[in-house]
């Protein structure tokens, strides 16, 4: 009775901050998420406070050419992105996701100390050019100084991403239905969260660095992450922490070489999970039974299941070597991870899409008139449309839209997390329909005020046309991102779910990566000696960009429709502790 009662009062699997059992009632919930969602603003805050103007720092003080700065901007955000994956293995294998996050924000700090120094140092920038001084691009010790505090930055940045969002999904009790709508309303306003961060860094930061100098904003991301770090340890009496388990990663390639190696030696498929429980030469089989009977109350199946049935053979047959044996649980877990991928690929296009609001998007918005009264917006606080999208839909959606379906579907979740993508994905596709339109509208504005040829003026046209297709690209990352974060977090087994989760963000990377790799060879396929390419030159109003739109929106499209072929297929896992 002692025991039963201890386990009814203490969170399986789970430490407070001091390593000791994590308490049911005092651990966890909304009061212990709220932390997570306030450091997250300070974080996204000190991440995208220059993220989001660093290619005018890099043009201006560093004396890159414009090709060159968007590349080095693309590269630091996309590895920021990747290093998630980092973060999230080292969360599943090694330390807690309370541990790396606190690493993590202080390498990121410590990024921000070089390039805040460097910004205020002239020795340590290249010196000044004028009409009589050529620019001089960074290079040698100095420009060694900057990559190394940009990629501290970066690996700091991947380890938050992937470890922050799982920490504050881990606090509520998955096996009840009120626990499993509050992990829901979390996520939401988690992505809720990095709007508020971003709208202070693309608004406030920006007009710092632009008007007050940029060791002015670099301080203040510097002092936001700091901050960060006590107002997450300030809840560190209410977290409960999630114990680490053996690398995924290990798991994974165990399973798949398993699998290789038993079909390739064995034409017999005789069950190897039977002969191993009677076989009493078998030096493994009493620590498979000791293990059946502790988690005799879970739901680990005793024989695998019949899709994907190549990994079956992992355990269907017997392995000639011992460290390949293999679990069912193990190739169940394995399974899963497999069957996101899919829908993780088919993200990537959207993300493609969303790369374009930071890059052809507020070129358009450059070309147009970017006044509101008496107020010039500068085209670098554009991004602030999707931003104040987002931050009005997440609260809408979650107090609003999501009570109304599930009254309406009689279901807990209401919106399915597949659902809830694939509505992303369907934005997406109106969004880049939109902005051809917008681009077929900025171009006969420019034809009519006779001002094609001449790209210095701005053209008779409010941007505010611009903000339509920030309209729908912002609703769809609120949709698929949240979604992404809940379905990654929920399908995954719980000894990868860190690792699962952080796709989301490797998703935002390869999207940026996918937008150069399209825009090369678009330039390619259509220049030559007769035509120029689509997106090449010096007049922005001799660009076709209303087809490059119509081509993303067409991709879109063929992407939506594999999207459909995978989820209409996906069969979810169980709710509550199947999930373990």
């Amino acid at each position: 009775m002692e025991l039963e009662a201890r386990q009814v009062s203490t969170w399986e699997g789970y430490v407070d901050w001091r390593n000791k059992p994590a308490l049911r009632g005092r651990h966890g919930g909304m009061l212990a998420a709220s932390f997570v969602l306030v450091a997250e603003i300070l974080e996204n805050l000190a991440f995208l406070a220059n993220a989001s103007n660093l290619v005018l720092y890099l043009k201006q003080y560093m004396h890159m050419s414009p090709s060159k700065s968007a590349n080095n901007v693309t590269n630091f955000m996309g590895t920021a992105f990747l290093l998630a994956l980092l973060g999230g293995f080292l969360s599943d294998a090694f330390f807690t996701t309370y541990r790396v996050y606190l690493i993590s924000a202080v390498v990121e700090f410590l990024g921000l100390i070089v390039l805040t120094i460097q910004a205020r140092e002239p020795s340590l920038k290249p010196p000044e050019c004028d009409l009589h001084t050529p620019c001089q691009e960074v290079n040698g010790g100095k420009a060694a100084i900057l990559f190394a505090g940009l990629y501290v930055v970066a690996l700091g940045v991947g380890g938050i991403k992937g470890s922050l969002p799982v920490h504050g999904g881990e606090q509520f009790d998955e096996t009840t239905p009120s626990g499993r709508k509050q992990r829901s309303t979390f996520f939401n306003y988690f992505v809720f969260c990095l709007s508020c961060g971003a709208l202070i860094a693309v608004t406030f930061v920006v007009w710092i660095e632009d008007n007050k100098g940029w060791q002015w904003g670099f301080a203040i991301s510097t002092i936001s992450i700091f901050v960060s770090i006590p107002v997450f340890l300030a809840g560190s009496a209410t977290y409960k922490n999630k114990i680490p388990s053996a690398s995924p990663l290990t798991t994974i390639l165990k399973v798949l070489v398993a699998a290789l190696l038993n079909s390739c030696t064995y034409k017999n498929t005789s069950s190897a999970v039977v002969n191993m429980a009677s076989s009493p030469s078998n030096p493994h089989s009493g620590r498979m039974e000791s293990e059946q009977e502790t988690v005799k109350a879970s739901t680990t199946t005793e024989t695998p299941t019949s899709h994907l049935k190549f990994l079956n053979k992992a355990v269907t047959n017997k392995s000639r070597y011992s460290s390949l044996e293999c679990t069912v649980q193990q190739v169940e877990d394995v399974k899963v991870v497999l069957k996101v991928l899919p829908i993780f690929a088919c993200t990537i296009v959207l993300n493609c899409c969303l790369a374009q609001l930071s890059t052809f998007s507020v070129e358009q918005a450059a070309t147009m008139n970017t006044k509101l009264g008496s107020l010039k917006v500068p085209p670098s606080s554009l991004p602030i449309f999707p931003v104040i999208f987002i931050m009005i839909l997440a609260p809408i959606y979650d107090h609003i839209i999501i009570p109304y379906t599930r009254k309406v579907t009689k279901s807990e979740m209401g919106i399915t997390h597949l659902q809830r993508i694939g509505f992303g994905l369907v934005l997406s596709i109106v969004a880049m329909a939109v902005a051809a339109l917008v681009e077929i509208k900025r171009k006969r504005v420019a034809t009519h005020s006779g001002l094609l040829d001449d790209p210095t003026k701005p053209l008779p046209i409010t941007f505010l046309w611009i903000a339509f297709q920030y309209l729908f690209l912002g609703s769809a990352d609120l949709f698929t991102l949240a979604g992404l974060l809940e379905f990654f977090f929920s399908e995954a087994p719980i000894r990868m779910r860190s690792l699962a989760t952080s796709l989301s963000w490797a998703s935002l990377a390869m999207g940026y990566y996918l937008s150069s790799v399209i825009v090369s060879i678009v330039n390619n396929v259509t220049g030559n000696s007769i035509h120029k390419p689509w997106l090449d030159g010096a007049n922005f109003n001799h660009y076709h960009l209303e087809k490059f739109y119509w081509l993303m929106c067409v991709l879109s499209g063929l992407n939506f429709l594999h999207y459909l072929f995978w989820a209409t297929r996906y069969k979810y896992r169980g709710t509550g502790t199947a999930n373990e």
